[in-house]
């Protein structure tokens, strides 16, 4: 006796076949519930510069858009730590301050006393990391609000900005790998590998994935779906680097921003910590209860906002060749938390992506 039972490549044939049927509806469902993802925030990128061009023929030009992409850097920084406070449900106002003290203490170290330039840039980060500490310890072990905490640290912070500059208000950036983070372009001969491995990677990965689920028999998205998702990517990536090469290069500070984002993405998607992160956004007590360290998670947190946040301003001082009084001032936090929040990240905890920093920032920047 024979039976007709389907191989397991056929199996998995026909729930690609019947997931495909529903992907349409199934996004279409997500819309009318509110569940938006990355489409304003893509949207929003294509009207803004489309206006803008019709305004101003240059403004898509090679040029321009490699301008625009350096000056978006520190600010998806800034909101790349942003993002992990809000998914936690908190918020940091201090980010600012802390951007233009840490962008300080890297220029006055590096001028006064003779440190280093890359020595320098990590006691700046490390001065972030510290800033941080001093508020998720406040935070995590006395109970009080993150809000509270850090507008008392964005007035604290821009104060000692102050007592670092001195009276001269603004120090003139000469470190040559200080100015290299926004000043040093990468040519075709580097760029070319370095998107090509990510695009390698990320197509693996989602393989990867996706056949880990299928063997588990979990819910798994349409092939197709995947597929015209990281098409897209590939699209956008390689036309972000015919522009950069056609210019000057691709923008070192653009490296450096899509490691920062692609590692924070790994580590909240795929970490133990990341889940808890995730846990505690959603709700703390449920999260405790769990077995889940609330106060330990808000701690490492904070001190990863306050070290990104460091890094953004010498990023922001880097681009300008500068450090002054208003260094991470203006709008440059409510800047953050906006591209954050554009990008599709929840003000009330437990939802959100990395990625919309990234992506918030360029409409924004």
């Amino acid at each position: 006796m024979t039976t007709n039972a389907p191989s397991p490549a056929d199996d998995i044939a026909l729930r690609d076949r019947d997931a495909e049927k529903g992907l349409i509806g199934g996004y279409l469902d997500r819309l009318k519930s509110g569940e938006l993802g990355s489409l304003p925030v893509i949207l929003g990128v294509i009207i803004v510069w489309a206006v803008f061009y019709f305004q101003n023929s240059n403004f898509l030009t090679a040029f321009n858009l490699t301008n625009l992409t350096l000056q978006s850097v520190a600010y998806a920084v800034a909101a790349s730590g942003i993002v992990l406070v809000l998914l936690l449900g908190e918020i940091d106002l201090a980010l600012g301050s802390v951007a233009g003290l840490c962008a300080a203490i890297c220029v006055v170290m590096n001028l006064d006393h003779g440190v280093p330039g890359v020595v320098a840039v990590l006691l700046g980060v490390l001065a972030g990391a510290a800033a941080g500490f001093i508020h998720g310890a406040i935070i995590a072990w006395i109970g009080v609000p993150s809000f509270v905490v850090t507008l008392a640290g964005f007035i604290g912070w821009q104060g000692l900005l102050l007592y670092t500059l001195g009276s001269g208000g603004s120090r003139n950036i000469t470190d040559e790998f200080t100015l290299n983070l926004t000043q040093k372009f990468l040519g075709p001969e580097i760029a070319w590998p370095i998107v090509i491995a990510l695009l390698v990677v990320l197509f693996a990965n989602d393989l990867y994935q996706r056949r880990k689920r299928l063997a588990a028999g979990l819910v798994t998205p349409p092939l197709v779906g995947t597929l015209i998702r990281d098409c897209l990517i590939a699209a956008v990536a390689v036309a972000a680097v015919l522009v950069w090469t056609s210019d000057r290069g691709m923008p070192v500070a653009v490296v450096i921003t899509l490691a920062i984002v692609i590692g924070l993405d790994l580590m909240v998607r795929r970490t133990p910590f990341g889940r808890r992160i995730m846990a505690v956004g959603g709700n703390k007590e449920a999260a405790r209860r769990a077995g889940i360290s609330v106060s330990n998670t808000l701690l490492i947190v904070f001190v990863m906002c306050g070290a990104l946040g460091g890094l953004a301003g010498i990023l922001l001082s880097s681009r300008g060749l500068n450090v002054t009084q208003t260094t991470g001032g203006g709008n440059f936090l409510l800047s953050s938390i906006a591209a954050a929040v554009i990008g599709g990240t929840s003000l009330f905890g437990g939802r959100g992506s990395v990625w919309s920093a990234l992506l918030g920032a360029l409409v924004l920047g």
